[in-house]
């Protein structure tokens, strides 16, 4: 029954997990690599742009919807668009499963980071067996060893566990974790800050941040790295929002609550971007080893600059940095979970014995240690290479084709008027008119025009992604990629999506659209 439904204990713990969901990696790694790789402070115009003109109202919208249904992303999907809707919202499920996979084997590494604080990280060289040069300065030389070596098999089984723990018992079991995990993590990244902007010239950092190039900005990709930043960093897209409002209650104020999550996420990477840049400056590092080397670059050695405390200092960071990308993946995990259990009503363990057999394989796939970059051109490893090469399709574009259907088909088929009439019915901040033509035609066109001309950017470059010294590999790695992703992607949805599931229940009591909107086969 529905009123058997896992629910929150509490407001505060829904929107701290809310925002432990957006706030990880992605705030640290991927919004400081993005602004670094798009011009700087000319990265922040399209990003606020893309905060509130999409961000904010899909975020609102996902919310809703988990709250009207009471079910996870494809059946509350399902119920908009019958057997197409449901397709739509596992494929969403099973791209976010590969960035899962991936964003796991980040985080197994950022453990390794974490062993590598009580000594060896901090030494002035380390031996990089298998890469062209003998040695290299340390933290470079010390990641690099790391994930070429055969322990990093280890520590992704660690991880994984870790998650798997933390998702057994759903919200009851995720809520006391995340109310730790999230006030340290601002608490640390707090001083962060302050140790940024005291270093030398490390405020000068803070102004190349908030000084925009415009010149950069008529560049498609600057847009669509504001646009994905925004989808992954709001966990959007993903069916993480839609799982997790469907374990409140009916009458919540999913308007309220989706502005206090976006609002903290956003207010977090303001002050990640503040220490990543300050660092980045203090110490003129140029990162020469793709987007993750902010993370383990940069700011290892602003640490290691420290006069004080160099060791615990680093071991508190990369402790907490784990913590806060373990409050992102089990809200990765736990979308695919929920969606499972409503459509099959399988028992919880069940499910994540399954999700976890097979997350754990594809984790370990990107933590392959092969080396076949020696020279370290761009990543390395096989496991790096598979990494750049699946995050460019299924974050770069997977995400954003997600938001693009979802909010057609919220927009036109629920319709959205009535999901508005629905929000507005619990919510202090009542939501005017004009965002059903937001999410009806606004963000559809913005998404398609973003999507449009990275593809045909692609195309008109001849981009071929892949790095190896084998020809061979060069040439097949990348359309494997392309074709397990996508059609492995596809064909998966359609499969779950025509299986019989378990009787839909019913919703329960409270205003709602008519049935003929919600509740279609």
């Amino acid at each position: 029954m529905a009123d058997s439904r896992d629910q929150w204990k509490s407001k505060l713990g829904f929107v701290l997990a809310a925002s432990g969901s957006a706030i990880g990696l992605g705030n640290v790694v991927f919004f400081g690599s993005n602004a670094y790789t798009y011009g700087f402070g000319a990265f922040y115009l399209p990003y606020l742009v893309a905060l509130f003109v999409v961000g904010i109202p899909m975020l609102i919208t996902e919310l809703g919807l988990g709250g009207l249904t009471q079910q996870a992303f494809p059946p509350s999907l399902g119920r908009v668009g019958g057997r197409w809707g449901e397709m739509v919202g596992w494929f969403a499920l099973l791209n976010a499963s590969f960035i899962t996979m991936y964003y796991i084997t980040i985080l197994a590494w950022v453990c390794g980071m974490f062993l590598g604080s009580f000594g060896p990280l901090w030494e002035a060289v380390s031996a990089t067996p298998g890469y062209a040069m003998a040695t290299l300065d340390n933290p470079q030389g010390f990641f690099f060893r790391m994930i070429s070596t055969p322990w990093v098999v280890l520590l992704v089984l660690l991880v994984w566990v870790l998650n798997l723990v933390i998702v057994r018992r759903g919200a009851t079991s995720i809520e006391p974790v995340v109310k730790i995990f999230v006030p340290l993590m601002w608490i640390f990244m707090l001083i962060l800050v302050i140790r940024g902007v005291t270093l030398p010239h490390g405020e000068e950092g803070v102004y190349l941040l908030f000084t925009p190039d415009f010149q950069i900005m008529d560049d498609p990709a600057v847009w669509r790295g504001a646009v994905a930043q925004i989808f992954f960093s709001l966990t959007l897209g993903f069916g993480v929002m839609t799982a997790y409002a469907s374990y409140l209650p009916r009458d919540a104020d999913h308007t309220n609550n989706g502005l206090l999550t976006a609002c903290l996420n956003c207010g977090f990477e303001y002050i990640a971007g503040l220490a990543i840049f300050s660092l980045l400056f203090a110490f003129a590092i140029v990162p020469s080893a793709g987007t993750l080397s902010m993370i383990f670059f940069v700011v290892p050695e602003g640490i290691a600059a420290m006069p004080w405390a160099v060791r615990s200092f680093g071991l508190v960071f990369f402790l907490l940095l784990v913590m806060a990308g373990l409050s992102s993946s089990i809200s990765l995990i736990e979308g695919l979970n929920c969606a499972i259990i409503d459509k099959f009503g399988w028992s919880r363990k069940k499910t994540l014995l399954s999700t976890g057999a097979v997350g754990l394989v594809g984790s370990l796939l990107f933590a392959l240690p092969r080396v076949i970059d020696p020279e370290l051109a761009a990543t390395g490893t096989v496991g790096f290479t598979l990494i750049d090469l699946i995050d460019h399709w299924a974050f770069g574009y997977g995400l954003l084709t997600v938001g693009l259907i979802e909010s057609l088909m919220i927009g036109w088929l629920l319709p959205i008027s009535r999901l508005r009439e629905f929000l507005n019915t619990t919510s202090r901040v009542k939501i005017p008119a004009a965002f059903d033509w937001l999410v009806k035609v606004v963000i559809p066109a913005l998404l398609l025009v973003v999507l449009g001309s990275s593809v045909w950017q692609e195309v008109a470059s001849g981009a071929i992604y892949g790095w190896s010294e084998d020809l061979a590999l060069r040439q097949v790695l990348p359309v494997v990629c392309f074709l397990v992703w996508l059609f492995g992607s596809l064909a998966v949805a359609a499969f779950l999506a025509t299986k019989p599931g378990k009787p839909a229940t019913p919703a329960p009591a409270g205003p709602a659209p008519h049935p003929a909107q919600v509740d279609r086969a």
